[in-house]
């Protein structure tokens, strides 16, 4: 048995290595004779490099080869793959239609943020007086009124609104007879609105007006006055200031505690004219 075992070949342990560094030299002896192939008459390379394709371990998929080449590992950031124009991936699929809706959306967007922010009216109407309080100066000869009116604010917006300031001038045949200025904030919701009470002195301190609204035959002791106010409001960043003008009847004579409606003059005729 011994003798017969004497005859068997014997292999080194470096018979593997030597094999695979056989398969490298062969493949790279393969790839210049493949590059001399591919160049011209005249000696110049030419454009089209052949494929190589590598094998072992140290060696990964080609991520745009569509799985059919490998390149070595570690350098998937440093290789350029060339892609054939009629590639698919070159091709997007439903570009236009994401265009589209893309443009479609920012439309309704923008839409709606202009539908929705764009300024819009504030209406401010002037309901009546609520009170007028006399307070008659015999010292003087002069009569005070002390009147509360209101004021209705509407808003039309889709945001809420401040009344930061509020000016009030109560005239009688074109004489101011008081003031009233009211700084104080407050606020109105969205397409909302409130009432603004205010209360301002007007002086009639003219001799003959005295007597007419101490004149104890005349029963009622009516006058007209105008009042009119400007409404500052603001809202995104903005001002607005808004006027009203009413004509109002008030009793210079006696106390009044009920809502006094407006009085509004025909168009064609001057308050002068009608109280002449």
């Amino acid at each position: 048995m011994g003798k017969s075992f004497s005859h068997l070949p014997t292999f080194s342990r470096q018979s593997k290595k030597e094999d695979t560094e056989s398969i490298v030299a062969e493949t790279d002896r393969k790839t210049l004779e493949n590059t001399d192939e591919v160049q011209g008459n005249n000696g110049e390379p030419s454009s089209h490099v052949p494929y190589v394709e590598f094998v072992g371990r140290e060696n990964i998929t080609c991520p745009s080869c569509q799985g059919t080449g490998r390149i070595p590992r570690g350098q998937e950031n440093e290789l350029v793959a060339l892609i054939p124009y009629s590639d698919q991936r070159l091709q997007p699929q439903r570009t236009k239609l994401y265009v589209a809706v893309a443009v479609v959306i920012s439309l309704l967007i923008s839409g709606f943020a202009i539908f929705f922010l764009f300024p819009r009216s504030i209406d401010v109407e002037h309901v009546g007086i609520k009170s007028a309080y006399i307070i008659d100066d015999k010292k003087d000869y002069r009569v005070i009124l002390k009147i509360t009116n209101i004021l209705n604010v509407t808003n039309y917006n889709f945001y809420s609104i401040s009344i930061t300031d509020l000016n009030v001038q109560i005239v009688f045949f074109n004489e101011v007879l008081g003031t009233v200025n009211i700084k104080n904030t407050t606020v109105f919701r969205p397409l909302g609105g409130g009432q603004i009470f205010y209360a301002v002195t007007a002086t009639l301190d003219d001799l003959g007006m005295y007597h007419y609204c101490t004149m104890p035959e005349i029963k009622v002791h009516n006058i007209v006055i105008s009042i009119q106010a400007t409404v500052t409001a603001w809202y995104l960043s903005h001002s607005e200031q808004v006027s009203v003008d009413a004509y109002q009847y008030v009793d210079c004579g006696s106390n009044t505690t009920h809502l006094h409606s407006p009085y509004y003059p025909p168009q064609d005729k001057h308050l002068q004219v009608m109280l002449s």
